[in-house]
């Protein structure tokens, strides 16, 4: 505001004659709100260029904790000073309202358990309480936030459940699409099975995502059959019939992805060997022949056993090819696809583990990528709640991370563990709800953040004003350049749907993509009134 002549404010003592502090609090914030000083400030600046502040919106479901109240100052000083600039600066509070928490929240209230409950209770009675629960918390926001001394217009708020901003969402989304920004895949994506969703790499990155989790891990034999038409491994196998019989061994971290197990992957410029196991070895392998990594095999000296010794060494490359028996005949019919032979893989290494990694395609984006480009197809025997299906009928209806002792125990019977242990590492859960996640291939739609991040790191280089500075090309610089596509689906029911109609008729292919309620109205004959569910999936 202008001063007064003479250059100064008028003073009022609000102090009421105390040293008290609340006495004080009360005082100023009475004055505020009798002087309506915060609209007062924005009047005054009529007129004037904008400078835009939409808060960045917490859950209502919830009450503001220490980091809330925290950064509120920052949002409240920087507001202040553009005002003091000259700038009319309209500060608008907003309530996220949809997504993961507001959903959790509900079923914690409601007493719900698993996504039937939710069914049978119906999913328009659902998303009607998550509206209602997740403004419970509204009016005491409003008065830790005003006890801050911030001034914040909470009348005029957004909700990101209002039509308006939906509207928003899928203009945001069509936009993108219409830019060749968004595409559908299937992919290996981290996904929590407590809450039926995939989640995005981002959300794997928080601070509290990894924590540390003790799990069995296995080294199991792949006793060789073969070589697989067209491969080296048939002029290896040719010139070293000693190969036959000979297993090799791969090391697992995750015992419950070898019922999925389709094959084997070798680095092709690493040096294996093809070793003689010594009568003191492991059962599994005692006075037999095992293949592994030739720098990996002091590692394995226990199990090889004192009189070891290597038979003949081979490069990767050769190895390529040879056929073997998987742990598991669950999927024994895709031999005749290609299953079940070693593959090449750069990413192999021999860091750790034996030099040959096991591949579940269904469950590792590295080995989905290598099973894809030897025509290798997935198979996913897991459902969403994490459970086993029919498809590996002796583990069926268990949580995948507690069918590893059985699974262990009966490759043990089979004769294909060398060793077990256990080890204790850093492993990503739910930083909603703490439980574990597991890694699984899902159709989900993805923003194309390859295509324009050098961009992004071009201008947060030169054009962001980062405080502290080591910032920019830090922490945030470094994650800015290995940003990998965003995915944007969620296997849920409260909040803005992915604006998406596709055809399921196969003689006529079509997708629908709308970024507008006139687009919809003009195209369905109706104009939706919320974009929720299950109201827009009756369009």
């Amino acid at each position: 505001m202008t001063p007064p002549a003479g250059g100064a404010y008028p003073r009022t003592d609000m102090s009421d004659g105390t040293s008290s502090f609340p006495l004080m609090e009360r005082n100023v914030l009475s004055y505020w709100a009798d002087d309506d000083t915060f609209q007062e400030s924005l009047r005054n600046r009529e007129g004037a260029p904008e400078y835009i502040f939409y808060d960045g919106p917490p859950f209502a479901n919830g009450l503001p904790h220490y980091g809330h109240l925290l950064t509120g100052y920052v949002k409240d000083i920087v507001p202040r000073y553009k005002t003091m600039r000259g700038y009319k600066v309209p500060r608008v509070f907003g309530w996220d309202t949809h997504g993961l928490p507001a959903e959790l929240e509900a079923e914690k209230q409601l007493g719900i358990k698993d996504k039937g409950q939710i069914e049978e209770m119906g999913l328009a009675a659902f998303n009607d309480y998550c509206a209602k629960s997740v403004l419970r918390y509204a009016g005491e926001w409003k008065d830790y936030v005003t006890r801050q001394a911030r001034w914040v217009d909470f009348d005029n708020g957004y909700k990101t459940m209002d039509l308006s901003y939906m509207e928003s969402v899928i203009w945001a989304f069509k936009t993108l699409y219409d830019k060749g920004l968004i595409y559908q895949g299937f992919r290996v994506l981290p996904y929590s099975w407590a809450e039926h969703t995939p989640l995005s790499n981002q959300e794997t990155r928080l601070d509290d995502s990894y924590k540390m989790r003790q799990d069995p891990t296995v080294t199991v034999t792949f006793p060789v059959t073969g070589a697989y038409p067209g491969t080296a491994a048939v002029e290896t196998l040719a010139a070293h019939p000693e190969l036959a019989g000979a297993a090799p061994m791969a090391w697992t971290t995750t015992p419950w992805t070898l019922p999925s197990h389709l094959a084997l992957a070798v680095n092709p410029g690493v040096t294996y060997a093809l070793v003689a196991v010594s009568a003191d070895g492991a059962d599994a392998v005692a006075g037999g022949k095992v293949l592994l990594a030739k720098d990996l095999m002091g590692a394995y000296a226990k199990e090889l056993g004192e009189d070891a010794g290597i038979v003949a060494e081979f490069t990767g490359e050769q190895l390529v090819g040879l056929t073997y028996t998987p742990p598991f005949d669950y999927f024994a019919d895709r031999a005749e696809q290609g299953a079940f032979r070693i593959l090449a893989a750069d990413y192999v290494t021999t860091e750790d583990g034996t030099g040959i990694v096991h591949q579940a395609p269904a469950f590792g984006e590295d080995d989905m990528n290598t099973c894809n480009a030897a025509g290798i197809e997935v198979v996913i025997p897991v459902d969403m709640d994490g459970k086993f299906t029919s498809l590996v009928p002796d583990y069926q209806g268990q949580l995948v991370f507690d069918a590893n002792r059985q699974i262990i125990r009966d490759l043990r019977q089979k004769g294909r563990i060398v060793r077990d242990q256990t080890i204790e590492h850093s492993y990503p859960h739910s930083w909603r709800s703490g439980e574990p996640l597991i890694y699984m291939a899902l159709p989900s739609w993805f923003v194309s953040v390859t295509k324009f991040r050098d961009r992004m790191v071009e201008l947060n280089h030169d054009q962001i004003e980062w405080i502290p500075e080591h910032i920019r090309d830090g922490q945030f610089g470094k994650w800015l350049e290995g940003a990998r596509d965003w995915n944007i689906s969620r296997s849920r029911y409260w909040g803005s749907p992915i604006p998406v109609w596709v055809s399921d008729d196969d003689a006529h292919p079509r997708i629908d993509v709308y970024g507008s309620l006139d687009e919809l109205e003009a195209d369905f004959g109706v104009r939706p009134t919320s974009l929720h569910r299950p109201y827009i999936d009756e369009l």
